[in-house]
């Protein structure tokens, strides 16, 4: 059932004007760019799109275009989390269930529930959701870690299908492996991870990097899952300065310059963020001449 899910899905970013309206051409640039670069899925809401800085409004719209530009190409996930747990039920109502193919839902943050309320949370998701359903662990932005042992139990769930781990943690990420139900994935959230957790026994990454360069990333995580880990590798070692450079200035001002530098869309973003330094744009303009 999840199969569709192995392999490389791409956060997408949020191209925005510099009126701070969104892009919907550069939207479409984006998409279709990823598309024409082999990769497995498209995530839209997810944190790479500044989902928490969107209106309900703009998120309609931008979902709604993003699937009028798909049109089918690939399956579609979609970013509904929160801390409210109420909150995100009445968002699973609002969803065309036609257009998407899992919902990723993140741990709650601020508010940070013990490990039970953590399950509790998911459990009433997985009760109400007309999608299947992926975890998404990133502590480093919710506060909350939720623990190996935690999801293992959320596994158990029917429309619970796997997690996006980013805790920054490999110990916990291959105890998830090591015991996890045959059909749930473990999907990476750390680009630079992302090998190494395939290569362990997981089923590939929801990447960042991935939209900057989409043929190289997905043809790397290919080849992890194809047990053909030396030429995968010497990918991961051509890429691993920029994926350090499309994080050095907080995700997604790097990735958004990448992909101005490459002529995707625009680098714009919005308050309380800010565009990547000249500095770095610098570092990432030298070091596509010489990618």
């Amino acid at each position: 059932m999840s199969g569709f899910l192995r392999g490389t899905g791409v956060a997408l970013a949020t191209p925005f004007n510099k009126d701070g309206s969104i892009d919907f051409e550069g939207v479409t640039s984006l998409v279709n760019y990823c598309i024409e670069g082999n990769i497995e899925y498209l995530v839209v809401l997810g944190t790479t799109a500044e989902s928490v800085a969107l209106s309900k409004e703009e998120k309609k719209a931008l979902v709604q275009h993003i699937v009028e530009v798909n049109k089918k190409r690939l399956p579609i996930v979609i970013g509904i989390g929160g801390n409210n747990t109420a909150a995100i039920l009445e968002e699973l109502t609002e969803i065309t269930v036609s257009d998407f193919d899992a919902v990723l839902s993140v741990v709650p943050m601020y508010n940070k529930p013990t490990q039970d309320g953590i399950y509790q949370h998911y459990k009433v998701i997985n009760d109400n959701s007309p999608l299947p359903i992926l975890l998404y662990n990133v502590p480093s932005r919710t506060g909350s870690n939720m623990t190996a042992e935690t999801t293992l139990r959320l596994s158990q769930l029917d429309k619970i299908i796997g997690i996006k781990e980013a805790v920054g943690d490999f110990t916990q990420v291959l105890k998830i492996i090591k015991d996890r139900p045959d059909d749930f994935l473990v999907i990476s959230g750390d680009d630079t991870l992302a090998l190494p957790t395939v290569t362990a026994g997981g089923d590939g990454v929801i990447s960042v990097i991935g939209q900057g360069f989409p043929k190289e990333f997905s043809e790397m995580i290919r080849q992890g899952l194809s047990g053909r880990t030396q030429q995968a590798y010497d990918m991961l070692y051509k890429l691993i300065p920029v994926i350090d450079y499309a994080f050095e200035e907080g995700n997604p001002a790097g990735i958004k310059n990448i992909l101005k530098t490459k002529g995707v869309c625009d680098d714009y973003v919005r308050l309380p963020l800010l565009p990547a330094t000249q500095n770095l744009a610098k570092k990432i303009k030298a070091f596509l001449e010489n990618y």
